[in-house]
């Protein structure tokens, strides 16, 4: 296809009445992938490409033959929900393993996403370009234009320019998926097929410069009970306010530098409520722009997250014990960097740094009187380096990363208050996928290590965390050393897999992560001295045949050992998927998991065996091209010594007018855990090196509504609300200890009573001791409602009522049905915000 040159680009407007859309020619050629691939497309559609020296047009027309039944229900940007579509992919440096999606929906809605990788399903929806879009409806069906700028694209240098393309048109109500150019359903792939756009000549990457100043305040309010009554922060003001700069600026023809002071980086989405009652951090999404936008850059296809930006302007590591505790939630960033592009020799570049205060906790003891300023972290420097280069026209690439972590800048060498932190962090590695035979197999590996320094409080603290656990009593292999300054590590893996064929897929894997081995003050890690083999097979059909359009099955089965050669875990899956000729779809998981050694149960004891079982979990939705959607879902478990239970799931997403969204999504569960760790004392017998390791039976209730209503008046200005009341309780039972190193027997104890104190005292033969009461009963509620406006292009408003309650009683059952009801009454805060910014083109 070839792009036509134009002095002035057409006005965007939808109508494409423009003199340029009358003289050039309109492709048409377009071929269902969905429902009978090969088959042309049903309805015609036409599209044509010109550009200016600014920017590139697109018009396309989709015919219909009832065009009072396109679907034009409006979403929020970056949504498409049910709407009929029509997509322009670009593979602008044609690397056949990378591309650029913009869609506008037949309701004027824009979306728009990076694909990372060849591959059609693999998406970066935080790729957020400023382009326009405008759609119109016709007696013949409907039109849409676009004009993206070149300054939002990236591209070589070369005078003439030679970029991947293709087309799509989504029809909901037939369920048809019309393409230019048709990726089999039996192959894994995407721009690697992408037909040829020429005729760019003459047009550069954008040397740019884009400004966003910001300017935002905040309003707290507290409802039901005051934590302040009674202390010295009572009287607080309850507003604050501050304003910012992002700026955006090309460095050169293919690299660019985003820059930001003071950042305002809240995010809009509240985080979902949670109990975890595992010794392991709980890792969450990423919601804030500046550090979603071009993560694909800072991340492997394969091997360690040696990155999780959230590590940035997160909450404190420490905390502090008082009667009252006023803690941030958040660090505060000062400034943060990233510089971004590909090189015309195919080097892809990340480079990121971000530097955060100091963050203290106010406390306030009421018997005393005594109020303290505690610190919880020093000001500390954020770095991460990634290199990826292209091998050859066949989408392999080797990668490099590297992490660094500096704490405690400019305050010398002792941290004081904070000497259990590490002082500074180095980590990084290589890696590798070989794309084989056209894409059909793929050859990956990584090998990497770190390396942490601090106080010997800090690295034992870390020997001693539930990544590595080495003060364990029966393990010979590592060791405890208090007085150790650093702590080291590597890791490696391998994975070769089949990715298209018709029928027979497969994958084998293999990795190794070594005891000292350490990401989490910059990466993900949740464990490490562990060695993996993974393996599996998957059989599918993808030819629609009389009952079903396409299914699969895959058998998998898993094994881990700790470098002491023990086996800590095993598991055999079945897993399933199918789509019924009506396009709905189900899944199911069914895994049995063996007996083995664990080396964390005990939470830095002895071994203890796991207990066999099996475990279930299934799927049900309708088709995505339905303006109602529904999904239902469930799981049931039961393994030996009494653990048992389940949970239902389920989704329902509304549209009782095409600017009016409504959403509601209930979960439930019930299960007992048989073996639910619980503390560990002093005075245990010989078999369990003198400790106690208390574990209980717990039960368990939990129930969480999520509602979301959105109100779409624009494509550009929406009114969204977002509820959560969340009920979860746990009631413990049946305690006592393990028996034995290495064994799973648990000797129980005698009745317990509870204490005034909100202890337990627990028999045990002729005596008795003292434990906490592990039992909780937690009601929350988080939500929010946020009016956005893109009062013109890249530049928004936003208000903002944000709502976080939170309530600890002493018992209840959470499924009962004024649980809920509790939580919205709860007391809590409330936070009013308005955000403005501005964008400005300057270059």
């Amino acid at each position: 296809m070839e792009a036509v040159r134009v002095e002035k680009g057409p006005r965007v407007d939808g109508v494409l009445d423009d003199a340029v859309w009358r003289r050039i020619p309109f492709t048409s050629d377009f071929t269902q992938k969905e429902p009978d691939q090969g088959r042309p497309a049903s309805l015609r559609t036409e599209v044509a490409i010109v550009y200016d020296a600014e920017a590139l047009y697109v018009g396309a027309r989709m015919a219909s033959d009832k065009p009072e039944d396109i679907e034009t229900v409006m979403t929020r940007r970056d949504e498409s929900g049910s709407a009929e579509r029509f997509i322009l992919s670009l593979d602008t440096y044609r690397d056949r393993r990378t591309a650029y999606s913009f869609a506008v929906t037949a309701a004027g809605v824009r979306v728009d996403w990076y694909h990372p990788q060849d591959d059609e399903y693999t998406r970066d929806s935080s790729y957020s370009p400023v382009w326009q879009a405008r759609t119109t409806q016709t007696a013949e069906g409907w039109v849409a234009e676009f004009r993206i700028p070149f300054s939002q694209l990236r591209f070589s240098g070369a005078a003439e320019q030679v970029w991947g393309v293709n087309f799509n048109r989504y029809i909901p109500r037939r369920n048809e998926d019309d393409f230019w150019v048709v990726v089999p359903r039996d192959v894994t792939g995407w721009s690697s097929h992408f037909g040829e756009l020429t005729g760019i000549r003459g047009v550069a990457p954008s040397r740019r410069v884009e400004l966003v100043p910001y300017v935002s305040g905040d309003l707290q309010a507290i409802s039901g009970a005051n934590p302040r009554a009674g202390t010295p922060f009572e009287s607080r003001r309850p507003y604050s306010g501050r304003a910012g700069l992002d700026a955006k600026v090309g460095l050169g023809p293919n690299l660019t530098l985003d820059a930001t002071v003071n950042p305002d980086f809240g995010q809009l989405d509240a985080d979902p409520a949670q109990v975890n009652l595992t010794a392991f951090e709980t890792f969450l999404e990423e919601r804030r722009p500046f550090f979603s936008e071009g993560s694909q850059l800072f991340s492997n296809e394969y091997g360690p997250a040696w990155f999780y930006s959230r590590r940035i302007g997160g909450p404190p590591r420490l905390s502090a014990e008082a009667d009252f505790v006023e803690s941030p939630r958040a660090s505060t960033i000062w400034g943060a960097a990233k510089l971004t592009g590909r090189l015309s020799s195919g080097l892809s570049l990340g480079a990121l740094g971000a530097f955060t205060g100091d963050a203290f906790a106010d406390t306030y003891d009421f018997a005393t009187g005594k109020q303290e300023r505690v610190k919880l972290d020093s000001r500390t420097g954020f770095g991460v380096l990634r290199a990826q280069q292209e091998l050859g026209d066949g989408g392999s690439v080797v990668g490099a990363t590297l992490t660094t972590m500096q704490r405690g800048i400019g305050e010398g060498r002792s941290l004081t208050l904070t000497r259990e932190l590490a002082r500074e962090a180095y980590s990084g590695g290589a890696d590798f996928r070989l794309r084989l035979l056209g894409g059909e197999y793929f050859l990956s590996g990584f090998a990497g290590g770190s390396l942490v320094r601090g106080d010997p409080a800090a690295i034992l603290r870390l020997q001693e965390s539930s990544a590595r656990y080495f003060q364990r009593p029966d393990q010979r292999y590592v060791r405890l050393n208090p007085e150790a300054t650093a702590l080291s590590g590597y890791t490696l893996g391998a994975k070769m897999e089949r990715v298209s064929g018709e029928h027979w897929l497969w994958s084998i894997s293999a990795g190794a992560v070594s005891p000292g081995f350490e990401l989490n003050d910059m990466g993900r890690l949740n464990t490490a001295d562990d060695i993996d083999v993974d393996v599996g097979l998957t059989y599918r059909e993808t030819d629609p045949g009389r009952f079903l359009r396409n299914w699969e099955l895959t058998l998998s089965a898993f094994t881990n050992w700790n470098y002491g050669l023990t086996r800590q875990s095993s598991s055999l899956s079945l897993n399933g998927s199918v789509t019924f000729p009506n396009f709905w779809a189900g899944e199911f998981r069914a895994t049995y998991m063996p007996r083995s050694l664990s080396d964390s149960l005990t939470r830095g004891g002895p071994l203890m065996q796991t207990a066999r079982g099996v475990d279930t979990e299934f799927s049900l939705t309708n088709s995505y091209s339905d303006t109602t959607r529904w999904t239902l879902g469930g799981g049931a478990w039961t393994y030996e010594q009494g653990s048992r239970g389940g949970f239902v799931t389920a989704s329902l997403t509304l549209q009782p007018h095409r600017r009016l969204r409504l959403g509601i999504e209930p979960n439930a569960s019930l299960y007992t855990d048989g073996m639910q760790y619980v503390d560990t004392l002093e005075g245990g017998r010989a078999e369990t090196y003198g400790q106690r390791y208390v574990f209980g039976s717990v039960r368990r209730h939990e129930l969480a509504l999520r509602l979301r209503a959105n109100l779409f008046l624009t494509p550009d200005l929406s009114l969204e609300a977002y509820a959560e009341p969340f009920a979860s309780s746990g009631t413990f039972g049946s305690f006592g200890e393990l028996e034995r190193a290495g064994g799973r027997s648990l000797r129980r104890y005698g009745s317990f009573t509870r204490l005034a104190d909100g202890g337990l005292e627990v028999a045990d033969g002729g005596s008795s001791f003292q434990l906490y009461d592990p039992d909780f009963n937690i009601r929350s509620f988080r939500g929010n409602v946020v009016l956005r406006w893109e009062w013109r292009p890249g530049s928004t408003l936003f208000l903002v009522w944000q709502q976080d309650r939170y309530l600890g009683l002493a018992r209840g059952n959470p499924l009962a049905p004024r649980s809920l009801g509790d939580a919205l009454s709860s007391p809590g805060g409330h936070t009013f915000a308005l955000k403005l910014n501005w964008w400005f083109p300057a270059g």
